[in-house]
């Protein structure tokens, strides 16, 4: 019996090795993305009516920023990410993990990053490095898509 395309779609696993990143409309290639998670921050704190509802309350849901890594990069328009690190907003990028066809299948939708590293590769004539060696972001308001 010979299964489909649709069928292994869905009954496969994804393989994490085809993904790319997109910042606006410019598509940046990386061999590494790691750090990708989503935290929260809890907020602990005493209050005046501690004795009917005891000492403290805790306060959860508040986004924290996790530290993601983009490593080995190329990117067409470097002076895109240039422009990003000197100016210090918080874009929003995508990460889609893609099947075979190049088609995102789930995509981590990022409202909020913030560049707080850029570190080039060793520059040597016999090298072949990526453009970028490392690129780290504080990034926060994660949402996972499926497509």
């Amino acid at each position: 019996m010979s299964e489909t395309a649709a069928s292994q779609r869905a009954q496969y696993p994804l393989a994490a090795y085809n993904f790319r990143v997109t910042v606006g409309e410019a598509v940046m290639s990386f061999t590494e993305v790691s750090g990708l998670a989503r935290e929260y921050q809890t907020l602990t704190y005493k209050h005046g009516l501690s004795f009917w509802e005891g000492e403290s309350i805790s306060r959860f849901r508040y986004d924290k920023y996790v530290q993601l890594t983009l490593k080995k990069g190329v990117i067409a328009g470097l002076t895109e990410i240039y422009e990003w690190l000197d100016s210090a907003d918080r874009l929003s990028l995508s990460i889609s993990l893609c099947d075979e066809k190049g088609d995102a299948v789930v995509t981590w939708q990022i409202r909020k990053a913030l560049i707080v590293k850029l570190e080039a590769p060793p520059l040597q004539a016999s090298g072949n490095e990526a453009a970028i060696e490392t690129l780290t972001l504080m990034v926060s308001g994660i949402a996972v898509e499926h497509h």
